[in-house]
């Protein structure tokens, strides 16, 4: 459950009946090296009811990855799953609400968009992407305890400055990190910025590539710094 929420409201409800339970990376390969088929869950007809939240609202758990299996298929937003974004999969929060995810293992940290159902596993709250596993050094492991923090809404009422979308490449709570890989991605001839982002009582500092007016051309940016190493996530301008 979520801590900080408000009462309860309507749930947009998964879009399918019949949902893949995704093995952690590594395990999913040698289960399709070996030859099996990866195990298959069935999500109840109707999902309960899931309570309002808010910004701030926090959730621990287990988190587990999916990678080059599903690379090219269509999530339950309808949007293509494209393993080097920092995307994520959760059975309840609304399509495109931003989340911070915490390895509690080693503290590392990455936001992601949340644009997938998943995973029906107990006990398991996130399906990452295999690019948000890697900085979050969960690859290995495959299943690791996390912490998730909501950091943005679809559709909170955030004034947009000018519309459009932009690549994130990193997002930190330290600004000189922030500033240093601005300064690595500029180099490129990138017009890179860092725009701070308040939530609760904490600052985060991301570092943001580029201004394009639609969602396609972002992602054409995004493949290109995803080809150069970069983690990347695609989100709307403020």
């Amino acid at each position: 459950m979520f801590r900080g929420t408000g009462p309860r409201l309507y749930d947009e409800g998964v879009r399918d009946t019949i949902h893949r339970s995704r093995a952690p990376g590594w395990a999913l390969l040698v289960l399709v090296a070996a030859g099996c088929a990866a195990p298959r869950v069935t999500a109840p007809p109707t999902a309960p009811p899931a309570p309002a939240v808010q910004i701030g609202a926090e959730q621990t758990g287990d988190a587990s990855w999916y990678g080059s299996p599903y690379h090219g298929r269509r999530t339950s937003s309808g949007e293509v799953y494209d393993m080097h974004q920092l995307t994520a999969a959760h059975p309840t929060l609304p399509l495109g609400t931003s989340v911070l995810v915490t390895n509690l293992k080693n503290e590392r940290s990455v936001e992601v968009r949340v644009n997938d159902r998943g995973p029906f596993v107990a006990g398991r709250i996130l399906d990452l992407s295999y690019a948000a596993a890697r900085l979050l050094e969960a690859v290995g492991p495959g299943v690791v305890p996390v912490r998730i923090r909501v950091i943005a809404l679809p559709g909170d009422g955030t004034p947009r400055a000018g519309g459009g979308y932009t690549v994130q490449v990193g997002s930190f709570s330290d600004r000189a990190k922030a500033e240093a890989l601005r300064g690595e991605v500029a180099r490129n001839g990138d017009s890179v910025s860092v725009n701070p982002r308040r939530v609760g009582g904490d600052t985060y500092y991301r570092v943001q590539v580029g201004s394009f007016p639609e969602r396609g051309s972002a992602r054409v940016a995004a493949e290109r710094l995803a080809a150069r190493g970069y983690p990347v996530l695609v989100v709307e301008r403020e």
